[in-house]
């Protein structure tokens, strides 16, 4: 039997690698050919919900496939968070990543995953504040009136969220460390429940996700009393930041888009650079400020690091509140 030369070999090993990266690079740009479910770990009509939704309509219209959403909330987004990490790595089952994702690392202390490891960073998609609003009937009007009656009420105040560990929850135990003041955590299960009971008086306060709640106070049923963001928001440019009156507060919401690990590179890209695009779209850039939110670009790569960062940052507000999951 005949062995090709070592040139010969070096030459069939090139080809044979160049027809392989060419393969995938067809393989990517075809992508996708059927539709794509895209993971909402969380129930209808928060702001989880509300993005996926958003960035859906505007991936399905760039990239030619629907991108059905499924909602499969519980554990504060564990459950659908887990239910990507399983999934198969094709780019066909994609996760709506978020703040919780990086809380929960630190929250929870048996995970069946690591979101670090096991979740690939893809694309961005937007950033906005949270914002601490108050039933109509609350007798405070401003934050300063609402940490003064909290002192005077310790204890006895409670704090709606969409769950242990979610947004609302983390902001409201970084405000309550920073104000020096105590509210009673009431966890629900999704955004829409606890504004359902906050707007009927069954609990004092949330620090809502911005996406959940404008409509609410520009309707005039909730109360806005600040956002929690470093600057006022454009969204409601008339109500103040919570740094105003409790320095070095700062708590914003964001999402992105995540996929299972081992997922191709060139997959990876394509989704984010179809990703880009749509969130510095007029149209989407429109009906995000309409939420509140601004678009938020990065590669993959700065995602990662951002992922990294929010990890580190919110893991030392769960020890220092001593913050157990449900």
């Amino acid at each position: 039997m005949k062995f090709p030369h070592r040139r010969q070999f070096l030459h069939l090993a090139a080809s044979a690698a160049t027809l392989a990266i060419s393969s995938r690079s067809a393989w990517a740009q075809a992508y996708p050919t059927r539709p794509v479910r895209l993971i909402a770990g969380a129930p209808p009509g928060g702001g989880i919900d509300i993005t996926a939704r958003l960035i859906g309509q505007s991936l399905s219209e760039r990239l030619g496939q629907a991108f059905v959403i499924e909602n499969k909330p519980g554990a504060g987004t564990n459950i659908g968070t887990e239910f990507v990490v399983r999934a198969s790595p094709d780019g066909y089952t994609l996760l709506l990543a978020t703040n919780a994702n990086a809380v929960n690392a630190t929250l929870y202390e048996k995970l069946n995953y690591n979101f670090i490891r096991d979740i690939v960073p893809v694309a961005t998609i937007s950033r906005a504040p949270n914002v601490m609003v108050v039933a109509l009937s609350f007798p405070s009007k401003t934050i300063a009136a609402f940490i003064a009656y909290a002192k005077a009420n310790p204890g006895k105040m409670t704090m709606g969220s969409e769950g242990n560990g979610a947004s609302a929850h983390m902001a409201g135990e970084l405000f309550k460390m920073l104000a020096g003041i105590d509210m009673l955590h009431i966890p629900y299960r999704g955004a829409a429940p606890a504004l359902t009971d906050l707007l009927a008086g069954q609990v004092q306060v949330m620090f809502a996700t911005m996406p959940a709640a404008i409509q609410y106070v520009r309707a005039g049923n909730l109360r806005a009393l600040a956002v929690t963001t470093g600057t006022r928001s454009d969204a409601l440019p008339d109500i103040p930041a919570v740094k105003e009156f409790v320095p070095g507060y700062e708590a914003t919401t964001w999402y992105g888009v995540g996929a299972p690990k081992k997922t191709p590179a060139e997959i990876v890209e394509r989704l984010n650079k179809g990703t880009n695009p749509a969130i510095a779209d007029a149209k989407l850039k429109a009906r995000l400020a309409d939420l509140g939110a601004e678009p938020l670009s990065m590669t993959s790569g700065e995602f990662a690091q951002f992922i990294a960062e929010e990890t580190e940052k919110w893991g030392k507000v769960v020890k220092s509140a001593g913050i157990k999951a449900e």
